[in-house]
């Protein structure tokens, strides 16, 4: 299983499961405490009509600040991080446990370390997204909604619960689940590109830097360790943030709809082309390439910090 890198990888069998998951959660939560603020924005570019006054990432912030200054950044954050802690324990135990089982179905074809890796992140990274849309899309739903009120027409609500309950009346349970298999359709290929590209671009740069398989002899520093885990953060964030945007802003248009403007997926589609052509499936493009190699960057860097803080004493 990839051994040549495993002095840079830390398996799940060798992590305290239950310091990951506390120091974990505190951890991430940081983490999304810094950067939550651009998917409000990009949230809002995607939903704005044609019509809408706010349509860049400038006038979006500034209009947040003016009507409610930073707390406007942070709008629905209190639901998504309530979600979070469960969806991201889903995720990374369906990753960590699925990585394993894949590197070893693909130990008899032979292949190289790149593609294997790229193929078992892939498949980990996609199984693991499926199983946390479950948790995820009722709090993507909820959040988005929060997001977006009292913006290019959208209904005004007094908090998570307000929202949770208007939806459960109107649509019932479905309405908490809208969208779901359009992010199913967009996470998950999303999350196995974010992932292949991750496990694959790391062991390019490490040859590029001139690491072969004789690591045994050459340990890298930890700082050449961080530094080649952000890059491949990177790499993989642009990669997926590329493939998966026209996807997510028809699945936020949806998501964000009332009771009363419900539409398909392709009249959905229809508008954005109506509206600004093709480019309108790229709506909030920047903050979303920007938040997807941000957040790629930090939440692997603090991924594998957490796996180096949990590792269990030899």
């Amino acid at each position: 299983m990839a051994q040549s890198f495993g002095q840079t990888e830390i398996n799940w069998d060798k992590l305290d499961k239950t310091r990951f998951y506390v120091v974990g959660a505190g951890l991430f939560t940081g983490v999304s405490v810094a950067l939550y603020p651009i998917s409000v924005v990009k949230t809002r570019l995607q939903v704005a009509t044609k019509d809408a006054v706010e349509r860049s990432v400038f006038s979006v912030v500034k209009g947040l600040l003016k009507t409610d200054g930073v707390p406007g950044l942070y709008r629905g954050f209190g639901t998504v991080i309530t979600g979070a802690i469960p969806a991201r324990i889903i995720f990374l135990s369906t990753l960590e446990t699925t990585k394993v089982a894949a590197f070893r179905m693909l130990e008899p074809f032979r292949l190289s370390e790149t593609t294997q890796a790229a193929i078992a992140n892939g498949v980990a990274g996609m199984t693991s997204s499926i199983f946390a849309q479950s948790v995820f899309v009722p709090i993507d739903v909820v959040s988005q909604k929060l997001m977006v009120q009292g913006y290019s027409g959208h209904a005004q609500y007094s908090g998570g619960l307000d929202v949770a309950r208007k939806v459960l009346r109107s649509d019932g349970i479905r309405g908490l689940y809208r969208g779901f298999g359009l992010s199913v359709m967009t996470y998950s290929p999303s999350s196995a590109v974010w992932w292949a590209s991750y496990g694959s671009s790391q062991r390019v740069i490490w040859r590029f830097l001139g690491h072969d398989t004789k690591y045994d002899e050459h340990t890298p520093s930890l700082q050449k360790i961080m530094l080649v885990q952000a890059m491949g953060g990177i790499i993989a964030g642009a990669s997926s943030s590329c493939i998966t945007t026209p996807l997510d802003t028809i699945k936020t248009r949806l998501q964000v709809m009332g009771h009363e403007n419900k539409m398909s997926i392709k009249q959905v589609a229809k508008d954005l082309i109506n509206e600004d052509g093709w480019k309108g499936f790229y709506r909030g493009f920047g903050p979303r390439f920007f938040s997807m190699s941000a957040w790629g960057t930090s939440m692997i860097l603090t991924y594998e910090y957490l796996k180096r803080v949990c590792a269990k004493d030899e």
